[in-house]
């Protein structure tokens, strides 16, 4: 089971990772000084939760790979995230839309591995399913004030839904390892998060006066290592410091 698990791991760690990242990137660029500090925070969040999950899935590799090693010396087809979590800022309609759809996911997610089998994950859920819930309130909030605000704020923040709402989809796929970690009830099933995800994001969308498309081809890949351009330029900036300095300390 650990080597399913692992890699299962490696997902959820990777998708928190990445976005983690890309929420950092507006450090010193936010729109509102309070947003300056409360999205870096938020990055946090995710990392933490990163950290924690790459450090039980390199104990469950057993090969000596920790934290570190497993974020920053992977190649990019090493990486298992979803698609959506590496799509570029763009602005801060895109950016908010992004973290509404990935907490409106995680929420339920972690709710439920409140009940895993594995005392590890529910230690990391614990943590997690608080900080999420902040995550929803805040991106929530902020896709309505877009998208019932102004003319031009209404159609930007439309205009990220129409760009990202084809990369939803591929939070809800079960590759393999995950199927095998839920069958042992060590990770919940994705699939299971569909209908609170969708309560969740119609509530926004309906306060906010935005359209939910139909998606006829669902982006996937990311969970196979098939990312976008996008996902070398994000690792040249993650991995830099490794990279240049390997194995240094502070």
């Amino acid at each position: 089971m650990s080597a399913p698990l692992f890699n299962a791991l490696l997902e959820l760690a990777d998708d928190h990772l990445i976005l983690g990242h890309r929420v950092s990137e507006w450090c010193g660029h936010a729109p509102l000084l309070e947003e300056d500090l409360a999205m870096p925070n938020m990055a946090l969040d995710m990392i933490g939760a990163a950290r924690s999950l790459y450090t039980y899935a390199g104990e469950l590799e057993g090969e000596g790979r920790d934290e570190d090693q497993l974020a920053y010396l992977r190649y990019d087809r090493d990486y298992k995230n979803c698609l959506l979590v590496e799509r570029p800022n763009e602005d801060f309609a895109h950016t908010m839309l992004k973290q509404l759809y990935f907490a409106a996911f995680m929420h339920p997610y972690w709710e439920a591995a409140l009940h895993s089998s594995d005392e590890t994950v529910r230690g990391i859920a614990g943590k997690s399913v608080k900080e999420v819930a902040y995550h929803i309130r805040h991106a929530g909030e902020w896709v309505v004030r877009l998208g019932d605000g102004t003319e031009e704020s209404a159609q930007r923040m439309q205009a990220a839904v129409e760009a990202l709402h084809p990369y939803v989809e591929e939070q809800f796929h079960m590759s393999s390892d995950a199927q095998a970690a839920a069958d042992t009830d060590a990770l919940p099933d994705r699939e299971a998060m569909r209908t609170q995800w969708t309560n969740t994001v119609s509530n926004v969308f309906d306060q906010a006066k935005l359209t939910m498309p139909e998606v006829e081809y669902p982006q996937l890949g990311g969970r196979t290592g098939h990312h976008g351009e996008e996902m070398g330029h994000l690792l040249s900036d993650l991995q830099y410091m490794q990279r240049a300095y390997p194995n240094m300390s502070w």
